[in-house]
């Protein structure tokens, strides 16, 4: 049980430090479920869609969810998650992220 505890904080702090590195904004600092703000409705919907293309299942959450104007998306690490699939989603939020003018 420890080595996944230890994976999960492991696995949350590569994705935080890529994310925040990339210029991203996270709310929260330590948990595994991990906030990507992007304050918009409509954005925190169509990157969610853009990802779930590339493979990549998050979930945008919006108004009644979070108050109007924290729109964000929904990122939940698990132990179970390799270093490399952490980067490969990583690397999907950068490109989409890139595209819709977020970073």
């Amino acid at each position: 049980k420890q080595w996944y505890q230890r994976r999960v904080r492991g696995n949350t702090m590569h994705f935080r430090s890529r994310m925040t590195e990339a210029g991203f904004t996270l709310s929260g600092t330590e948990h595994p479920i991990v906030p990507v703000m992007l304050y918009d409705a409509a954005l925190a919907s169509s990157i969610a869609d853009e990802l779930l293309k590339k493979g990549i299942y998050v979930i945008g959450f919006s108004f009644p969810v979070v108050p109007k104007g924290l729109a964000r998306i929904r990122v939940q690490m698990s132990g179970g998650h390799t270093i490399e699939q952490i980067d490969r989603c990583v690397d999907a939020f950068i490109e989409v992220g890139k595209q819709k003018g977020v970073i």
